[in-house]
């Protein structure tokens, strides 16, 4: 093999690498704030609430922490 195509092989590795981080970020993502939300579902749906005022925060939550969590990962 010439140092051309390894340096390819490296490249094409490197690619899916970086592919399968940052898939792993957007399920890691969905999983936050379905959990968030499920939670905020639960506990307004325990407490009788008319308008669902919790699932709502709780949701909003999620969503801030799995951008930190995200941000924080792009930064590395």
């Amino acid at each position: 093999m010439s140092k051309n195509e390894q340096q390819d092989d490296s490249d094409r590795g490197s690619q899916i690498n970086s592919y399968a981080k940052y898939s792993s970020i957007g399920f890691q993502m969905v999983v936050i704030i379905g959990l968030f939300a499920f939670g905020g579902y639960k506990i307004d749906e325990a407490a009788g609430h008319q308008v669902k005022w919790v699932t709502a925060v709780l949701s909003l939550v999620g969503v801030f922490i799995a951008m930190y969590i995200v941000i924080r990962s792009v930064k590395n």
